[in-house]
Formats: C-alpha cells, sequence, structure tokens
C-alpha cells in the first residue's frame, strides 16, 4: 500500500488521504494545543500560505501521547487552532503516532531517519515528516527544529511539483 492509499480522517470526521493531495509534496506534523512548541503553529501556517500555490500542502496530525497535550476534542482543536494561530491548513483526527495502536501513516512515517540516522518514534510534539510528489519521504526534522528553519525551507524548495 502506497501512502497515498492509507487512509486518513480529517478532524471534522471526513475521510480523506494523501492521495487528495496529489501532485503536491506534504509536510505531515504531529501537533498538541498545550505544548511549549505549539507557538510553530503560527510558521507551519505561514508556510501553509507562502508554498500552497507553488504545491505544498501542511497537514497537521493533532496527538495526546505526549504528556497528554492535546486534550480537546475535535471542535475544540479546531477552535483553538483557528482563532488562537489562524491555522487554515488541513488537520487530521486525533491519531497515536507510536505504539500498538499508532496509525498506519505513522508506522510508514517513523521508519524513514532524522538527519542523525535515527529512525523509529517519534520523539515528541511537532515532529516534522516532508513527503514529496512522488510519496517518498524525504526528510524527518525532530521536534525542535521550527518550520521556519532554512534546512525545512530548503528541502522544500528541492521537492515542490514544477
Amino acid at each position: 500500500m502506497s501512502l497515498n492509499d492509507i487512509a486518513l480522517t480529517t478532524l471534522s470526521g471526513e475521510p480523506t488521504s494523501l492521495g487528495d493531495h496529489a501532485g503536491r509534496a506534504v509536510l505531515v506534523v504531529n501537533v498538541a494545543s498545550k505544548c511549549g512548541l505549539t507557538p510553530q503553529y503560527t510558521a507551519l501556517e505561514q508556510l501553509a500560505r507562502d508554498y500552497g500555490d507553488r504545491g505544498l500542502t501542511v497537514i497537521g496530525v493533532p496527538c495526546n501521547q505526549f504528556m497528554g497535550q492535546e486534550p480537546g476534542s475535535a471542535d475544540e482543536i479546531q477552535t483553538f487552532c483557528s482563532t488562537t494561530y489562524g491555522v487554515t491548513f488541513p488537520l487530521l483526527a486525533k491519531t497515536d503516532v507510536n505504539g500498538p495502536d499508532r496509525h498506519p501513516l505513522y508506522a510508514d512515517l517513523t521508519r524513514t531517519a532524522d538527519a542523525d540516522g535515527q529512525a523509529g518514534d517519534v520523539q515528541w510534539n511537532f515532529e516534522k515528516f516532508l513527503i514529496s510528489p512522488d510519496r517518498s519521504v524525504v526528510k524527518r526534522f525532530r521536534p525542535t527544529t521550527v518550520p521556519d528553519d532554512p534546512a525545512i525551507l530548503s528541502a522544500i524548495d528541492q521537492v515542490l511539483p514544477g
């Protein structure tokens, strides 16, 4: 099964998949509303705005596995993201990224090594995976690498379509 075919669910409960973003690069980020890294939403939204017309989709994946930092309901998460950070990029339903109930998307993504050659479990909220338009996972960025870090911007530029 390709990454395009893995069934996903939007925060509003609708079925989706990466196939819905065919021909686009995708940055998948596990997010949380009550984390010290939550202000990264600002830079993620800026990426979505700056690179959206060039073929990048940012997708946020709420996760409550790290010290319960995403405790809210879907409505609470949506309201928080839109009113606090002006988030317009797609958000998925709350998802497990590690452990026995790890979502199949993250089972694939976590096989990718970071810059230090480390694959495996997501370390914390706001870990980022860059997926090319052909659906290969090209880069993994750990949580403290901010979305507008030159390494992320360079990697995005390299995989944008056209």
